[in-house]
């Protein structure tokens, strides 16, 4: 099924089904924001334990780390 027809099929839809298709979607993308947040945290935990991870509270040297 394509996106448009997916589209078209819920403009079809009663309001009290396009409520819970907007309910459904809000926690679908709550999950997905959950989902993405882990892999960076898992990913930012293997950089640290690698010791590829610099700390640094000096602003001109985050400046340059974000340069690099």
């Amino acid at each position: 099924m394509l996106f448009n027809d997916v589209i078209e099929s819920i403009k079809s839809l009663s309001l009290e089904e396009k409520r819970e298709i907007q309910l459904l979607l809000h926690h679908y993308i709550r999950e997905d924001n959950r989902e993405e947040i882990l892999k960076n945290f898992q990913s930012a935990k293997v950089e640290q334990e690698r010791g590829e991870l610099v700390f640094s509270a000096d602003i001109a040297e985050l400046k340059n780390l974000i340069e690099q």
